[in-house]
């Protein structure tokens, strides 16, 4: 398969998944978080509603558009990944699929985006092409 195409997909996977996160949920739950209004939020393993709501506007929003411009990508990736994970499988464990297929979704894409790496077309390559290493 020819590379280009590869990081034509990485760009397109990182774009579409990382900037629909930002929109539809991160920037939501960011507002929400610096309201000054009581947090209504579920409870994740302990940590509070202030703390899930925290770690997943973290997530969501600012992991989001890391990956979004391909900026430390693998890294960005990871709070993405436990966050959907947590959703699909610890928040909307009992619901049906239906409920669940969402967290689904970006958990897969997220997953593909950290195999895959950045691709060409991100900041991370800019950046390593400017160091003069490669970027993975």
């Amino acid at each position: 398969m020819d590379v280009r195409r590869i990081d034509i997909a990485a760009l397109l996977l990182r774009a579409v998944f990382g900037g629909l996160m930002v929109i539809n949920h991160g920037y939501g739950k960011v507002v929400k978080l610096l309201s000054g209004e009581p947090i209504q939020f579920p409870n994740v393993m302990g940590m509070g509603p202030v703390g899930s709501l925290a770690l997943a506007s973290f997530a969501e929003f600012i992991c989001a558009i890391l990956l979004f411009v391909g900026l430390r990508t693998r890294l960005a990736t990871l709070p993405l990944i436990i966050t959907m994970a947590v959703a699909a499988f610890y928040i909307h464990w009992p619901d049906p699929l239906k409920k669940k297929e969402l967290a689904l979704l970006y958990l897969t894409a997220y997953v593909a985006i950290y195999l895959i790496g950045p691709g060409w077309y991100s900041l991370d390559r800019f950046i390593a092409e400017k160091r003069g290493i490669g970027v993975s």
